[in-house]
């Protein structure tokens, strides 16, 4: 049963001489569930060896036109033919040929008269060990794929621990020293100089929040699987504004939101997480006021472009650069503070589907433009490899 597994629909390429009688080895190894294919020089071979694709190659050393050892070399000089296994048919034993076939790639000689179970316990062989090479190639190629994963886990674990000490420590050393002044000065301090230091530790208590949950939500979009469906970005833009209401209201901000958005699939949760970021940064980095103008453009290739125009300084080419850079060379640039929040914002929205861009003059008052695409219709097996699903 293993044998008849082994052979059956496995296919050999015979490149042998035609004045050779080797009918009777042609008729016994179909028998046994081989596919083979008889071709009586080595430039038919040559020519046919692709579009057929054998599993292994009978070839014998004395043909018309090129010889054997020439179709050898040429077979393995070819990217899509070199690993095929040859083995030689030839009526002599003499050692210089076999040595020669050998170094031209070979696998095994055999040698005339043919003895049909000779050849089939060689080929039983030659093809298992190409069975055993093949499955370790690709457990190779598993391991390797495993081994990057886990250098990237590694490399985003020091990012990690990188942006907390950097993010965290400044707003921590802040309530903690306002903390301390408190409870040794409160019964001497104001009433306004209280609510001040309380609204500074209440600042920085949000800070922090907001700081540990991205470092949450860039953890989750690695391993959370979720259900991608039509969105309504009116009911998100609303939510947004209510969640930064009281940033709003501190920057004394207007925000502008159309009438209508138009229709596009994603995970509600995420591109509400990605509009936050945006609106939040076009806020601290507008102008004074902040006008912040939310918007949607439908694209001519199936995307809806989401953006986010703020009337700021705008961004230099340079600045532009280095905003969506991947989150495992945070240690290294931050621009305008953007990082942290702008990574996760191009993790989220390649995993839905769709890229992030920015657009800036650089010209004071004239801002910048923050966008996302997002599919307006979605297929299934499209976002197979993004480890998400229609819902």
């Amino acid at each position: 049963m293993v044998f008849r597994t082994l052979t059956t629909n496995k296919k050999i390429l015979m490149v042998i001489n035609p004045s050779s009688n080797l009918g009777v080895l042609y008729d016994y190894l179909q028998g046994f569930g081989f596919k083979v294919l008889i071709v009586n020089d080595g430039e038919n071979a040559l020519e046919l060896v692709e579009s057929f694709n054998p599993d292994i190659i009978l070839l014998e050393v004395i043909l018309p036109g090129i010889d054997g050892f020439d179709t050898c070399r040429r077979l393995k000089s070819m990217a899509s033919t070199k690993d095929i296994p040859v083995l030689f048919i030839t009526g002599q034993s003499n050692t210089l040929d076999k040595v020669r076939g050998f170094a031209l790639g070979a696998v095994d000689y055999i040698t005339k008269p043919i003895q049909s179970e000779e050849v089939l316990a060689r080929l039983k062989t030659h093809l298992t060990i190409q069975n055993l090479q093949r499955s370790l190639a690709e457990k190779n190629a598993r391991l390797e794929e495993e081994i990057a994963e886990r250098e990237t886990l590694i490399a985003e674990l020091d990012a990690f621990s990188h942006t907390v000490a950097h993010d965290l420590k400044n707003p921590v050393g802040v309530t903690v020293s306002y903390a301390k002044f408190l409870k040794k000065y409160c019964t001497t301090m104001s009433q306004e100089e209280l609510q001040q230091y309380s609204d500074t530790i209440l600042r920085n208590g949000h800070k922090m929040v907001n700081i540990i949950d991205e470092l949450l939500l860039l953890a989750s979009t690695r391993k959370e699987e979720v259900a991608v469906s039509r969105i309504n970005m009116g009911e998100i833009a609303e939510e947004v504004q209510h969640r930064l209401s009281f940033v709003i209201e501190e920057y004394k901000a207007e925000i502008v939101t159309p009438s209508e958005w138009p229709t596009a699939f994603g995970y509600g949760p995420w591109v509400e997480e990605v509009l936050t970021n945006y609106v939040s940064n076009a806020m601290k980095y507008g102008g004074q006021p902040p006008r912040v103008e939310l918007g949607a453009t439908v694209l001519g290739d199936g995307m809806v472009k989401f953006w986010v125009h703020d009337n700021g300084r705008g961004l230099t080419p340079k600045h532009q650069a280095k905003l969506f850079i991947p989150f495992t060379r945070l240690n290294q640039v931050r621009v305008q503070g953007h990082g942290l929040g702008l990574s996760i914002v191009q993790r989220i929205v390649e995993k839905l589907g769709g890229k992030v861009a920015v657009e800036s003059e650089g010209i004071a008052g004239k801002g910048s433009i923050f966008s996302f695409t997002l599919p307006q219709f979605v297929e299934t097996d499209e976002l197979e490899e993004s480890g998400v699903e229609l819902e």
